[in-house]
């Protein structure tokens, strides 16, 4: 399965995301901080990143492009209580802009999406992000 980075500072959710993506044999990368985050990106190759926007270094809209730097095809999913952001032009360079809920079904299917697991196969066109049905 896919080896999915978690950017999140909160330990509690952290745990949470490791439980729960972990069942379905994902590996789980955890960090709590931008500057961990830059670090794995840096070291290993990663198929997916989960992104808090709320971070203690750095705000989460200003990693995006951090982290594209690194992985230039690196789908990443904003996840984050502050749903306002969903449209600042800072989040497009996001896969998927999901808020946080006790419901992961939304998280899982971002997560499907962007992976390729749900019948959809993300295509790199230019450095320009579209879906497509397959």
């Amino acid at each position: 399965m896919a080896r999915i980075l978690v950017v999140e500072d909160e330990a509690n959710l952290r745990l949470l995301y490791r439980l729960e993506l972990g069942i379905e044999g994902h590996e789980i990368i955890e960090v709590g901080s931008g500057a961990e985050a830059l670090a794995v990106l840096d070291q290993e190759k990663i198929d997916a990143a989960v992104l808090d926007l709320q971070l203690p270094d750095v705000w989460g809209l200003q990693l995006v492009d951090e982290m594209l730097s690194r992985q230039r095809d690196l789908p990443i999913i904003i996840n984050t209580a502050y749903s306002q952001f969903r449209y600042d032009f800072h989040s497009w360079g996001a896969d998927a802009f999901v808020v946080k809920s006790s419901d992961m079904s939304e998280l899982r299917y971002a997560l499907e999406r962007v992976l390729g697991e749900s019948g959809k196969k993300v295509y790199r066109n230019g450095g320009v992000r579209e879906a497509v049905l397959v």
